[in-house]
């Protein structure tokens, strides 16, 4: 009898490959927006949304945001492979070609406005400009210092995009999801200029445009302070908006204290604790609202 082969090596090559991918379009970073969007679907639904719509919302988020990822690193590919900061990327390490993150982001896009028709007619028009919008991103580094407010509205639509999954429509309800996007998008825009500030020389040389690269980190982390003053004043409007109580307005003292923690961990030529400041403190100020909202919802007695 021959020798049956082992599936482990075949199915060890399975799970790098699905690492590798997961890494190209950082799928722990879907924290940011996804919370969000979570939030605005359950108050639109006074915490009552199906499962199928659940699922959907969240099958349409993260198949966006995979699309506009994995097609960034495609778009990038070049400048990664140049910028010592980002060489260790997974494009220009080897480990995933430049095909295959197309296909990821063709494949995910096609997810994404799949899911978006799902949901409703409304919703199934706006998907494909929605793609487009959040795939621009990839480009406005090259002509715009204002780069940063781009990714930010791309993830302020999250909460917008909950909402109208509920409704089908444009109406007077939807304000409060505009405002708390708006929020998302100031906050989002505040925290990827502390994040470019990494690459302000690199930027520069190679004629890229950012806030930093413009302006210098010391002015541009002014700014970054000047946006998350916003976000915050903007998160806690949303929140009244809303109809949370108590339980916000607590997780909101909160998230105050991430987005004053992050501006005290770095300082203008002393960024060592970057990753803390972007991923741990803004990760954690998500999904701290996003409990808290929860909390008024389901153990507080509803919303206002």
């Amino acid at each position: 009898m021959a020798p049956v082969a082992s599936s482990g090596p075949a199915g060890g090559g399975a799970l790098r490959t699905v690492r590798n991918f997961a890494s190209l379009v950082k799928l722990s970073h879907s924290v940011f927006a996804l919370p969000f969007a979570l939030l605005a679907l359950l108050a639109a639904t006074q915490g009552r949304p199906s499962w199928s719509l659940l699922a959907t919302v969240v099958l349409a988020a993260v198949a966006a945001r995979t699309a506009a990822m994995a097609y960034n690193r495609f778009a990038d590919r070049e400048l990664d492979q140049a910028n010592p900061r980002t060489r260790g990327r997974e494009l220009p390490r080897g480990v995933v070609t430049p095909r295959s993150a197309l296909w990821l982001a063709l494949g995910a896009g096609a997810t994404f406005v799949g899911a978006a028709a799902l949901l409703n007619p409304l919703c199934g028009w706006l998907a494909v400009p929605t793609l487009l919008f959040l795939c621009g991103y990839s480009h406005a580094k090259r002509f715009t210092a204002l780069c940063h407010l781009w990714l930010g509205f791309a993830l302020g639509l999250a909460p917008v995009a909950a909402w109208l999954a509920v409704d089908g429509a444009f109406t007077i309800r939807l304000w409060p999801a505009v405002l708390l996007g708006g929020s998302v998008a100031a906050w989002v825009a505040g925290f990827d200029v502390l994040y470019a500030c990494q690459d302000e020389a690199f930027d520069r040389e190679h004629g890229l445009h950012s806030l930093p690269a413009r302006f210098g980190a010391r002015r541009a982390m002014a700014a970054s302070r000047f946006l998350h003053l916003l976000a915050g004043f903007g998160f806690a409007a949303a929140g009244h908006w809303l109809g949370f109580g108590y339980g916000y307005a607590a997780g909101m003292v909160g998230a105050a204290g991430f987005l004053v923690w992050q501006h005290r961990l770095l300082r203008p030529g002393d960024l060592a604790r970057i990753d803390m400041a972007f991923f741990t403190a803004n990760g954690a100020l998500a999904v701290l609202l996003f409990a808290a909202g929860c909390l008024d919802l389901y153990g507080l007695g509803g919303l206002g």
